[in-house]
């Protein structure tokens, strides 16, 4: 058994098991998308970000059509890191990217959407970041108190909403 399993963008870190071991796994591995699998979370977003504007120049679309856009697509969570709470939402399409800040912010607030490269997270906690602000939504992102203290643990999918 591994002592702990880290998943990454492009890699999982097994510790405490036996490399020969995981290689043998790799061919049963579960090969259907983590998307197909994961509760739905809906979360309600005020677009209101600092960079919204930033993001609509950068797609060359209106403020209106990234709120749509975003709204419109389906992300999943694949892996967690950076804080407790902040995970790593893939769903953008290809041809979405947005580079991320040239110098981070000294505080983004809690409950920020933002994007950066190919990802979108909201920032569970108050912390330094380089991310685009989008937006902002009051749920609760970490509680060590509930059974899964991430509220978009691996393999849930999300949908955000526009807050009117």
């Amino acid at each position: 058994a591994a002592v702990d399993v880290v998943p990454a963008a492009g890699t999982v870190l097994f510790d405490g098991v036996d490399p020969a071991l995981v290689e043998a796994a790799l061919p049963s591995w579960p090969r259907q998308p983590v998307s197909s699998r994961g509760t739905v979370i809906e979360v309600p977003v005020t677009y209101d970000g600092p960079d919204l504007e930033t993001v609509a120049r950068h797609w060359g679309c209106t403020v209106g059509d990234v709120v749509e856009q975003h709204t419109s697509l389906d992300f999943v969570a694949l892996f967690c890191g950076f804080a407790p709470g902040f995970s790593y939402l893939a769903g953008l399409p290809g041809d979405r990217p947005v580079p991320r800040l040239a110098s981070p912010r000294p505080r983004v607030a809690p409950g920020s959407v933002a994007l950066a490269d190919a990802w979108c997270g909201i920032y569970p906690s108050a912390s330094p970041g380089g991310w685009l602000v989008i937006g902002t939504t009051d749920a609760v992102l970490w509680d060590p108190d509930r059974a899964e203290p991430a509220l978009l643990a691996p393999g849930t999918r999300v949908r955000f909403e526009a807050v009117r």
